[in-house]
């Protein structure tokens, strides 16, 4: 808790990065929350590993360990074997207790647009996950608005735009949320003066703070902290959304 909010950081990474050799383990983890007066976080693997099993065990040893400050997402290659895939989605629902499916389309280049693809996020909808896809960096298949078309072939699954498409493309994440219901917005990486204009034009029980990177948790939070915002949009951004979306199932 910070300045009397409680905080659901929903963008954290743990384990260990083939594409970049970061390294974070959950204990390093929590001592940054503690630190930030981070209460909950979403744990997610990096989207580049040896062994996605392993990290997937790692993440669920990590909220098993500490279920009231962790809850995790899923995080694979969607090109391995579609047995694969769909075996370790279960998995991590039915045994380690995940509650998002992420997607990182600037190391996983699935086309969110095309009904092949579908495979994605019918398995959200099976295990009743979020899915959470980063936008911005990596384009073709990072800009918000392509994930307007599965929104919509599947409104029964709520979509979290990542970045919300970065200082770039932070309209088309306003765009893709005024015209989706089940579209929210993860508000990590922009500029103060973009969360205000999303603010002004998405409702805040739709947005949330992400940091990505422990280094950018004090940053991000400030951004809704020492904004001018209302107290209630401010709960809501901070906790509300987040534990709605994240929460215990």
């Amino acid at each position: 808790m910070k300045n009397g909010f409680r905080i659901f950081d929903t963008h954290v990474h743990i384990g260990s990065a083939l594409h970049s050799g970061r390294e974070k383990t959950a204990a390093q983890m929590l001592a940054d929350m503690d630190a930030y007066g981070v209460d909950r976080a979403l744990l997610i693997p990096f989207p580049m590993v040896r062994d996605y099993r392993a990290q997937h065990d790692l993440l669920g040893a990590a909220v098993r360990a500490h279920p009231d400050r962790f809850c995790a997402a899923i995080c694979l290659d969607p090109f391995v074997p579609r047995e694969k895939f769909v075996d370790e989605v279960r998995r991590c629902t039915e045994v380690l207790g995940f509650v998002a499916l992420k997607l990182q389309p600037k190391f996983q280049p699935l086309n969110p647009v095309f009904e092949r693809n579908d495979f994605f996020f019918e398995a959200a909808a099976r295990h009743k996950l979020t899915v959470v896809a980063h936008t911005g960096d990596g384009l073709p298949f990072s800009a918000p608005s392509l994930y307007i078309a599965p929104a919509r072939r599947f409104p029964e699954v709520q979509f979290v735009l990542g970045h919300a498409g970065g200082s770039i493309f932070f309209l088309e994440s306003i765009v893709a949320a005024s015209v989706c219901d089940n579209i929210s917005i993860e508000l990590s990486t922009l500029m103060p003066n973009h969360v205000g204009d999303i603010v002004s034009r998405v409702k805040s029980d739709r947005l949330m703070i992400g940091s990505d990177l422990p280094e950018c948790q004090d940053v991000e939070i400030g951004k809704i902290l020492n904004a001018g915002y209302s107290e209630a949009d401010k709960r809501n951004i901070l906790w509300n959304t987040a534990e709605r979306l994240f929460g215990k199932r």
